[in-house]
């Protein structure tokens, strides 16, 4: 039985696989307190590629249970969270002398049949000579594929766990650090620091999921070992939209492996992701330049307009907690997760995530308190399949959309009769970010104007307030480049000039 000042689960770790978690236990009933070191999803859950997808290259690999799994959690999360998740064409152009467009085709069938589809359309043959998609291409890439996965704001995907953990009765502390970590029998005590106070608090069960500091994190657990954990860095670089690429592509690299160049935030272009081996801080990951010219040299094979690197208009890059299957090469580490647990009579368990992507957080969610149910007395069914996402019922409260793509459509049109004071533009922009929260946001505002100053595209005053109030912001850092991508669209005067706006603000 617990003791009425204790928590049923503590979880260490405020990335996405640690938010989804906390969502998780909350809804079943569980008493839960999440403490984050940094920004919720500050980290790698805001480093990725930002898509939800089956992971088509996992099929070299073998991998099959994890495409599969992956594959129907893309459906899952598309119907969860139909404002920040979308579905995207991919581009695949065949490059003669790498792989055969037989393998492509029987790859991209077993990718259309190895999960049932609702909402994500089916893979096709293409002529690049005719189809808009082999138009931004060189003039040599004649034949190719088209399949399709979705898009997903992955910053934003985490604060929605975590405002679906708050609503449910979770204690979320962002920018609070575990610093020390007992058992002491049944219990686990738990030492935190935050906002200038040390706290000590109990939990009948505990979760680290720190991403690529799970080994730190462990040091500071007393009594346990270090988990295999292998660290591999990914590294993006963004430039302005390449003309003609509004759908995806991705690119096969003569070494093996593939790079994605994605159409983002309307006028530009992502391209990534890397694999390096990493042994530094996770804090301090950077891209190199020797990333940068892989990248740029890449795109520039494939697209008829070149690219320099003066175009480089931002860069990012997150370290991947994998976990360490021996694979000699990164790119051939496992993306599958992996979870130990830790359990011993008359001691209290501990669970350690290490891997996954963010497509699978949910699954891997659910496995979590799969294992901790034995030692959770009293723990409800699983939930999070049925249920949508803060912001994701565009409908009717509560419930998921039937179609994902005309809901959010049709969502926008209807905000925009509501609110004729407003252009459609910026209703859309707001309603990808907030979906069904937007009314929230507006308030009693009747136009641009009562939003207060507007300080970046898109972005106002009252939303700035509305972020801290509700979505934990409390840096210009934190808005600009997770909660929103308003940084991206302004020049460095203008982010400083925003910025300390926005730090009055807050």
């Amino acid at each position: 039985m617990r003791p009425p000042d204790a928590y049923d689960l503590a979880i260490i770790g405020g990335g996405v696989n640690g938010c989804g978690i906390a969502a998780d236990a909350a809804g079943r009933g569980l008493t839960v307190l999440l403490a984050e070191k940094g920004d919720l999803g500050g980290a790698t859950s805001s480093a990725s590629s930002k898509l939800v997808h089956g992971g088509l290259r996992y099929l070299e690999h073998y991998a099959f249970r994890l495409v599969r799994e992956a594959l129907g959690e893309r459906e899952v999360l598309l119907a969860k969270a139909p404002h920040i998740i979308w579905p995207l064409r991919f581009v695949l152009p065949h490059v003669p002398g790498q792989r055969p467009r037989w393998m492509l085709r029987a790859g991209l069938f077993l990718y259309d049949h190895l999960h049932r589809r609702k909402a994500v359309p089916s893979s096709a043959a293409l002529d690049l000579t005719r189809d808009p998609g082999g138009r931004p291409l060189k003039a040599q890439l004649t034949r190719g594929f088209a399949y399709w996965d979705c898009w997903v704001d992955d910053a934003r995907l985490v604060i929605l766990n975590a405002q679906a953990a708050a609503e449910r009765g979770a204690e979320i502390l962002p920018r609070h650090e575990v610093t020390a970590v007992r058992g002491e029998g049944a219990l686990w005590r738990v030492m935190i620091r935050g906002g200038g106070q040390e706290r000590e608090v109990r939990a009948r069960a505990l979760v680290n999921a720190a991403g690529p500091w799970v080994n730190k994190v462990g040091g500071v657990i007393a009594g346990t070992e270090a988990p295999r954990l292998r660290l591999v860095k990914g590294s993006h670089i963004v430039v302005p939209r390449i003309a003609g690429a509004d759908d995806a592509y991705l690119m096969q690299n003569s070494d093996g492996r593939v790079v994605f160049a994605l159409p983002y935030e309307e006028q530009f272009t992502i391209i990534g992701t890397t694999d390096v081996a990493y042994g530094g801080d996770p804090a301090d990951v950077a891209i190199d330049e020797s990333e940068i010219v892989y990248l740029l040299d890449l795109a520039s094979r494939f697209f008829r307009t070149p690219l320099r690197r003066s175009d480089v208009v931002w860069t990012y890059s997150g370290v991947r907690p994998l976990y360490d299957d021996q694979s000699a090469n990164p790119s051939a580490v496992t993306r599958d997760y992996h979870l130990e647990l830790a359990a011993s009579a008359g001691a209290p368990p501990l669970l350690t995530v290490m891997g996954g992507k963010v497509t699978t957080y949910r699954r891997l969610a659910e496995e979590a308190l799969e294992r901790l149910e034995p030692h959770l007395a009293g723990m409800g069914p699983a939930w999070t399949a049925g249920a949508p996402l803060p912001g994701g019922d565009l409908e009717e409260a509560g419930h998921f959309v039937a179609d994902p793509v005309a809901a959010f459509a049709q969502f926008v049109a209807r905000l925009a009769q509501k609110h004729p004071g407003f252009d459609r533009t910026y209703l859309m922009r707001l309603a990808r970010r907030h979906g069904s929260h937007v009314p929230a946001v507006l308030g009693d505002a009747r136009s641009l104007a009562d939003m207060g100053a507007l300080l970046g595209p898109s972005l106002t005053e009252r939303e700035v307030v509305y972020l801290k109030e509700r979505e934990w912001a409390a840096s210009a850092e934190d808005i600009l480049w997770r909660r929103t991508k308003a940084g991206l669209h302004l020049s460095a005067d203008e982010r400083a000039r925003v910025t300390d706006a926005i730090a009055a603000l807050l």
